[in-house]
């Protein structure tokens, strides 16, 4: 599989990232059109692994062009006419988005999502070329992306496996080499977990940071958009583009637009070219490193700390003692929020509606029994009940106050270092099927992830090499997990762009791919 960023043989142009690709095409080495075609016909070749749910190629093609039209007019915007795709649960205009459900399958939105704008070729975009929506757990609820209402994606790595979830698509199609970069959005470790699985690099920002206006809620005091791409630095030019204050979200962040790349290339007082993390002082919490942590991940992890250390980073142990709380408190706190934000999907202005009812009663409960999957309508019920008169002191108040305690032990450990680092998740992907009708270990699966999202602090997953396996067995990519303070994405991005430019985890594709 060529990487070569010299060749311009139109076959390796997959091979290639969001930055090297808006190097050709200031180069006027390939046109937009071009582009656009080469991954519309590579996506055909691959649909086998499930990764988008809706295209159009000529309203694909029309970006294209006019992204084409832009560059010849002297137009020098950095992500012009670069290929990506959105998750679905961005709404946009020339794209169905449904979320991943039958509740809105159809639904073509009057309107594009900030992100999405903010992306696009429209007025004042970045000037992106969307190939299409990208599969999803069912409302973004999941963590192998097996509840999607058009079936699981695959792994590229190995298709007997999850790619993770939520934004499992965008990060398969990522690792695939189907495009250089998706957006995606994070809950509770929806970008990093599949990140993980898929051996991609993908960052959530500062809740905040990304507005959320046109994203599809499911917990709105946790969801935030954010990027996944082959490495830090592609991330960063798409958080540049995507971030910034929207007046239309109430959540959005009152801060200038940030240049995520510069901050990632700023130098450290005292650091040099082969230390460029000289006195970085990353956390371990002993939390993330419990005896039971699978070898297979551990030593991975361990490696990439280790080059971090050669780097110049220093480690330092520290502890978030309410890790193992973060379970229950997010999921008490996400269903509770489901539940109020999916009750507008009752069948009567737009969604599912059953087609056969008596009373206007028996058409909601007949449209949302039929509409919602099991896993959405689990976590209804969960919320239903937390919220209900009685146990609204009981559950929800106490979930509150314990995550306001999650986020000052997170404080606390700030105080001793400058990032967080430990696994992504405790195990690698897992086999399709595997988790079955236990929802319990797929929750107990997001234990490394939901404290930063309870915190609503910055987090990336990097790649971080691969688990070990038997001889004959596909290799299996793992991720190191980096944790900052709040609008330190910089920061973040700096440290696992020196780990890149060490290493070439982030630049290995899966076999034939």
């Amino acid at each position: 599989m060529s990487g070569d960023a010299g060749s311009g043989a139109p076959q390796a142009l997959h091979a290639l990232g969001v930055a090297a690709l808006a190097a050709r095409l200031r180069a006027r080495e390939v046109s937009a059109v071009e582009l656009a075609q080469a991954l519309l016909a590579r996506i055909d070749a691959h649909a086998g692994l499930n990764a988008f749910v809706a295209r159009d190629e000529e309203a694909t093609l029309v970006q294209a062009r006019e992204a084409d039209a832009r560059r010849a007019q002297g137009d020098a915007a950095p992500l012009l006419g670069v290929p990506i795709a959105h998750k679905d649960v961005f709404v946009t205009r020339e794209w169905p988005t449904s979320a991943g459900s039958k509740m809105l399958q159809g639904y073509l939105s009057p309107f594009d999502a900030t992100v999405v704008a903010r992306l696009g070729s429209g007025a004042g975009g970045a000037g992106c070329v969307s190939l299409g929506k990208l599969n999803c757990d069912e409302f973004a609820m999941g963590s192998t992306n097996e509840s999607s209402f058009y079936g699981a994606v695959r792994n590229p790595w190995d298709r007997e496996r999850v790619p993770g979830g939520s934004s499992g698509g965008s990060a398969a199609a990522v690792a695939a080499r189907l495009l250089p970069a998706a957006t995606g959005t994070d809950t509770g470790g929806s970008i990093r977990q599949p990140s993980s699985f898929c051996g991609t690099t993908g960052i959530k920002p500062t809740y905040g940071v990304c507005s959320r206006h046109g994203i599809i809620a499911y917990a709105s005091s946790f969801d935030q958009a954010g990027a996944i791409a082959r490495s830090a630095e592609d991330c960063a030019l798409l958080l540049s583009a995507m971030s910034g204050f929207d007046p239309r979200d109430a959540t959005s962040v009152e801060q200038p637009p940030q240049d995520y790349v510069a901050a990632m290339r700023q130098r450290r007082e005292g650091a040099s070219a082969a230390r460029p993390l000289a006195g970085l002082r990353v956390g371990l919490p002993r939390e993330f490193f419990p005896a039971q942590l699978a070898d297979e991940v551990q030593a991975p992890v361990r490696a990439a700390l280790s080059e971090l250390e050669k780097l110049g980073a220093v480690l330092v142990d520290v502890s978030l003692p309410r890790t193992e709380l973060s379970i229950p408190v997010y999921y008490v706190l996400t269903p509770a929020e489901a539940s109020s934000n999916l009750s507008r999907f009752d069948g009567v202005r737009y969604g599912h509606r059953a087609a056969q009812f008596g009373d206007l009663l028996d058409m909601y409960r007949k449209s949302r029994a039929e509409g919602f999957g099991a896993e959405v309508k689990r976590r209804i019920m969960i919320g239903t009940y937390v919220l209900s008169h009685g146990y609204y002191d009981a559950y929800y108040l106490q979930a509150q106050k314990l995550r306001r305690m999650v986020a000052d032990d997170f404080q606390a450990c700030f105080g001793a270092c400058e990032l967080i680092a430990g696994p992504v998740a405790p195990a690698v992907a897992g086999r399709l099927g595997e988790q079955g009708d236990d929802p319990v270990q797929a929750y107990l699966a997001d234990i490394f992830t939901l404290p930063a999202s309870l915190a609503g602090l910055p987090a990336m997953s990097v790649p971080a090499g691969f688990a070990r396996r038997a001889p004959g067995q596909a290799e299996l990519p793992v991720g190191l997990q980096l944790i900052g303070n709040y609008f330190r994405e910089g920061a973040l991005l700096h440290a696992a762009h020196a780990l890149q430019q060490a290493t070439d985890w982030h630049a290995r594709a899966p076999a034939g791919y």
